[in-house]
């Protein structure tokens, strides 16, 4: 039943019925679309702003997911790009020099004006830090084992023409060492074991009990055999040429004289503890034009590259030395 409204008259002093005209309910319903309207609009504008549509959620969880999988996928590349980092090293450091042949320069290696301009092109794209991040990691890893490729084969053509560098230069371990457990100190800062400060030794040492055979690890001339109670004790230097000597330290007793001509794997004396040392072993260095380098980068002829590997962290242990 309608619902009928009356008001109270005062110039007739009666009640009478209230009548609206079209005008006024025309403008009544208008008013109410109209802030029907905009309050309509802004929960709308409040809903797109701060709140997310399911498929808002859904696409934020998965870019999200694609983060994460991407930080993951750029750590193993970084993990990788290492352990190409360490065969560069080798490969300048070690193997070019041995066959005197220039080094390669690390932008060569990258190919930054490639991975540069790859990069830029990229930028215009959705996502375009973590697409371009990732191009440009996978570009200079893809740079870098060319390049490594290519020395490589360089040096395989070197190594044909050098085999009497090849036979004469340290490749072999002074000391039988199959299962790697006789490396006892490596190349660098160590605890002396007498004054206990830090020196700096500049050889490896090999333990093994008194009268195990050392063996030389080139070819080449015994330049000194040397008696003696300090020092290195009992030691012989063989030369090899090529800008390359060994040196063999503590020995118990020499086999080799000054002068005699040696091949590699000749036993040249025995472990011992002569001089400054605290216990049998060998103390063994190579020194190249002068320079005493790292002995654990001369074992290539009888080490895999997974035995290279455990060595090399053998080596680096900040122990005590025994000399």
């Amino acid at each position: 039943m309608k619902k009928v409204k009356y008001f109270y008259n005062t110039q007739t002093l009666k009640y009478e019925k209230l009548v609206v005209s079209l005008r006024v309910k025309i403008l009544r319903i208008l008013g109410f679309l109209s802030a029907a309207i905009v309050t309509g609009a802004l929960f709308l504008t409040v809903s797109y702003r701060f709140l997310d549509s399911p498929k808002e959620k859904s696409l934020r969880a998965e870019l999200d997911n694609m983060r994460e999988n991407f930080d993951g996928l750029k750590g193993r590349m970084n993990e990788m790009k290492g352990k190409l980092g360490e065969l560069e090293k080798r490969d300048n450091e070690i193997y070019r020099v041995i066959f005197e042949a220039s080094p390669i320069p690390d932008s060569t290696r990258e190919g930054k004006i490639d991975k540069d301009e790859e990069v830029s092109q990229l930028s215009s794209f959705a996502s375009s830090d973590i697409i371009a991040s990732t191009a440009g990691l996978l570009k200079e890893l893809v740079n870098r084992v060319q390049a490594q490729s290519k020395s490589y084969e360089e040096i395989d053509e070197l190594v044909k023409n050098k085999q009497k560098m090849l036979v004469s230069i340290p490749a072999i371990q002074p000391v039988a060492n199959k299962d790697l457990n006789r490396i006892a100190s490596g190349f660098g800062y160590r605890i002396d074991p007498i004054y206990k400060t830090v020196k700096f030794h500049a050889g490896l040492d090999f333990t093994a009990p008194s009268g195990t055979p050392i063996y030389a690890t080139g070819d080449g001339v015994v330049e000194e055999a040397s008696l003696s109670d300090v020092g290195y004790g009992n030691h012989v230097v063989i030369r090899h040429g090529y800008g390359y000597k060994t040196l063999y330290g503590h020995m118990l007793r020499m086999k080799v004289k000054t002068g005699q001509s040696v091949k590699r794997g000749d036993v040249v004396g025995w472990v011992g503890s002569t001089g400054k040392s605290t216990g049998p072993h060998c103390h063994y260095e190579v020194i190249k034009n002068g320079e005493k380098v790292d002995p654990v980068y001369f074992f290539f002829n009888d080490l895999t590259p997974e035995e290279f590997d455990r060595m090399l962290k053998i080596a680096r242990s900040g122990n005590q030395s025994f000399d």
